[in-house]
């Protein structure tokens, strides 16, 4: 009976380095296929939306396609033309994409 104990509780003390080795993968793992591509595709999206000039097509957060008309950078609010006649005012941060540069897909 008490070479059953120390046989389990050698088995156990060499488990310890190889969870701490594999949760270090698993971050590094996470790292490079989610929160890194994420970062980027961020850091591209406020450079898109710093970059912004009258008559852009944009869409919106919100899946409003338009043009922009006017920029107001000190109040951050972008106005957009979604129909002739139609002007909506939309916060810079919720314009998304330029459909200019984007193909479209059948």
């Amino acid at each position: 009976m008490t070479q059953f104990f120390l046989a389990a509780q050698a088995a156990q003390s060499g488990g310890g380095m190889s969870f701490i080795i594999m949760m270090v993968a698993i971050f590094a793992i996470m790292y490079f296929f989610m929160i890194r591509p994420q970062q980027k595709r961020q850091k591209e999206i406020q450079n898109f939306q710093n970059t912004l000039a009258e008559g852009t097509e944009v869409v919106t957060g919100g899946g409003i396609y338009g043009v922009v008309k006017k920029i107001d950078l000190a109040k951050g609010i972008i106005e957009v033309k979604i129909a002739d006649g139609v002007i909506i005012k939309v916060d810079k941060g919720s314009v998304y994409k330029d459909m200019t540069s984007t193909p479209v897909q059948k």
